[in-house]
């Protein structure tokens, strides 16, 4: 038993004694060239995502809101206030159906206004002078949102034009 083990040993020895790069035992170069394909195939793959995030979903449109000329800017004197907006989407088209909400972002605004477009396509915001600013501001701003049609495609993702409360 112990000349095979010697025999075994004197084997080792041999292949111990060989430098690493003239093992020709394997294939060396294959985990490395794994790892580069590896990193180069994520990268690719990367690259494409980033290719398909930017095109966004196929027949969504985003829709904003147009807010008439002359009614940009209203007072925070506790005044009534009508404010014609919008719903359109990025061709310049009116969207019926779509409900314009009005929130309080810089001027505060007690609760929340909503109205939805009618078949003349558009809303009038009627602010019962629920609009005012703090005591150390000059102007604000209410910010309006759009939630579509919930049977269209239309998207509201892109921010929206606000409304100015100035004190006068």
């Amino acid at each position: 038993m112990a000349s095979k083990r010697a025999d075994s040993d004197s084997t080792d020895e041999t292949y111990r004694s060989r430098s690493f790069a003239r093992d020709d035992r394997a294939i060396e170069g294959l985990p490395i060239r794994l790892v580069i394909a590896l990193v180069v195939g994520v990268a690719a793959l990367a690259i494409m995502l980033n290719m398909l995030g930017g095109i966004g979903a196929v027949g969504d449109t985003e829709v904003t809101v147009k807010i008439a000329d002359d009614d940009q800017v209203i007072d925070s004197d506790n005044n009534d206030a009508t404010v014609d907006v919008y719903a359109m989407d990025e061709n310049g088209n009116n969207v019926t159906g779509a409900t314009i909400v009005a929130t309080a972002d810089s001027a505060q605004l007690d609760g929340v206004l909503d109205k939805s477009t009618d078949d003349d396509h558009h809303a009038e915001l009627e602010f019962d002078g629920d609009q005012s600013l703090r005591a150390d501001q000059d102007m604000g701003a209410i910010q309006l949102e759009v939630i579509p049609p919930s049977d269209s495609n239309y998207i509201d993702e892109q921010p929206n034009p606000s409304i100015r409360v100035v004190s006068r």
